[in-house]
């Protein structure tokens, strides 16, 4: 028997307004909780969100529902699988509840795995300090919770992006498996169509998209120039049936079924037909993620070494180069990571949010320009005309937001680190871009590591030349000449420290 795993990715970006930079809107000023609407298109992404949700989101859920309930009732039930992202939810319940609410009905089935991912369908799953990636796998586990009632058990890294420090990362947070695109680069000839351990892991196991079958579907359903058009339920469920391997698993966007394909062109149909096809093959039945890793063992195991090798579903190469294969998207995507210790220091959640948003991997992988066939489909999602203007427009909107973080937190050229004495080997680990990130900082550190720098007089120089701030190089000064120590000093340094705080960004705080 062979379990078919049918999961949908399902997500929608918070798209950048087109004119920010080419109607010279950007280094303006704006009042708190107006950032939002100030970089967003929310007009632009309530008219595409409401129109997927039109042809696609509510019919395939009423299919899907409809289908589910019917063989319910028989000896081999339908199941199927979601990945949704958290910036997916926040458009639901902005734009049209009755799509969430569909879902929280599928959900309630109990033939309905969802999985984990990322809220904001980011690519901290590779950044080096994977702090980021953490908070925002935590973020949508409580999603996922509040919104569904469910707690996922299986992961799936934003666009299937998948490497050995991913996965030990993932399984240390306590999934029991990981989604990853079944590449012949990894495989060596073997089966996508079976579940494997992944490599320096002791518990967790890999499934694989079949990207064959799944493209079948994705990319070819409506192409009259392929072979095998018309591709309908039953054929496809044949191929299916005379596929070897313990499972297969079909992943596609589920904007494939109406948006992709318009309804016109059969596709509801085919989903429609397709469980009953699938169904009535003795050697197949539907099954969760979940549900395989709970009947199969690991046959063999995937080794993805991090550097250079990193996996993903996207365009011919199946790596990270949709996002991050030119310097145009290297520019952003440093950019973005370089503010993140200063956002961080600003306490404001509001900024945190407008970063996470920045965060979207769609924003990079509009700016991919190695055209071809990939380049065809990295247009067709681009709100932009060109892999230039989305660059322009990105770019644009991360400098005018660092601005206005750096001026709401008085930051810093150099960030100040702390050490507990002369050396790099010294180094505590703790580093200030701020004001508010150097308070936390001086609370936090040893006695001993604020001390040797207040004897060096270092707070005094990193306000002169790195802050630019000489009256409070000047109280730093009469510290250092104080000869205080201990507590006593930690406290005439906080009290210099946070008369620094902007009085004026109070009103952001948190």
């Amino acid at each position: 028997m062979t379990d078919i795993i049918i999961v949908f990715e399902v997500h929608q970006p918070f798209r950048l307004r087109r004119d920010f930079f080419w109607e010279h809107k950007f280094f303006r000023k704006t009042e708190p909780g107006r950032l939002f609407d100030y970089y967003f298109d929310k007009a632009a992404d309530k008219e595409i969100f409401n129109r997927i949700s039109k042809k696609c989101y509510l019919p395939a859920n009423s299919i899907i529902l409809r289908t589910i309930d019917e063989f319910g009732r028989g000896g081999k039930p339908f199941k199927v699988s979601f990945s949704i992202s958290g910036v997916f939810v926040e458009q639901s319940e902005l734009f049209n509840r009755d799509v969430l609410d569909s879902f929280r009905q599928l959900a309630q089935t109990g033939k309905v795995e969802f999985l984990e991912q990322t809220y904001f369908h980011s690519l901290a799953g590779i950044y080096t300090d994977r702090t980021e990636f953490a908070e925002q796998i935590r973020l949508h586990k409580e999603l996922m919770h509040s919104t569904l009632g469910l707690e996922p058990k299986v992961f799936e890294n934003t666009e299937l992006l998948y490497n050995n420090a991913v996965a030990k990362f993932v399984e240390k947070l306590g999934y029991s498996g990981i989604y990853t695109e079944g590449t012949e680069r990894i495989l060596d000839s073997r089966s996508p169509n079976l579940v494997y351990k992944a490599k320096g892991c002791d518990r967790l196991r890999i499934l694989l998209r079949n990207y064959k079958l799944t493209d079948d579907i994705g990319f070819r359903f409506s192409a009259r120039s392929w072979s095998e058009w018309p591709l309908t339920a039953d054929k496809f469920a044949s191929w299916l049936a005379a596929t070897p391997g313990d499972s297969i698993t079909i992943f596609p966007d589920y904007e494939t079924f109406g948006e992709h394909y318009w309804p016109e062109s059969g596709i509801h149909q085919f989903l429609e037909h397709l469980p009953g096809e699938i169904l009535r093959h003795d050697n197949l039945e539907t099954s969760t993620p979940s549900d395989v890793l709970f009947k199969h063992s690991p046959v063999g195991e995937i080794d993805v070494p991090e550097p250079g090798v990193t996996i993903s579903w996207a365009d011919m190469q199946r790596d990270t180069s949709g996002w991050l294969g030119n310097s145009m998207q290297w520019a952003c995507y440093n950019l973005v990571l370089g503010l993140e210790p200063i956002v961080k220091e600003s306490d404001d959640s509001e900024l945190l949010k407008m970063w996470r948003y920045f965060q979207v991997s769609d924003h990079l992988y509009y700016m991919y320009a190695a055209g071809g066939g990939p380049g065809t489909v990295h247009t067709y999602f681009s709100p932009h005309q060109t892999p230039v203007d989305a660059f322009v427009t990105f770019h644009t909107a991360l400098l005018d937001f660092e601005a206005k973080v750096r001026q709401h937190n008085r930051a810093a050229n150099e960030p100040f680190r702390f050490h507990t004495a002369s050396g790099d080997q010294y180094y505590t680990g703790v580093s200030a871009w701020s004001l508010r990130g150097l308070a936390k900082a001086i609370s936090n550190v040893t006695s001993e590591s604020v001390e040797y720098h207040n004897s060096r007089r270092d707070f005094e120089r990193w306000a002169r030349f790195s802050l630019m701030d000489a009256a409070l190089a000047l109280q730093f000064a009469k510290i250092a000449a104080s000869g205080m120590v201990g507590n006593e000093l930690r406290r005439a340094l906080l009290k210099v420290v946070e008369s620094g705080v902007p009085k004026s960004a109070e009103g952001r705080k948190a």
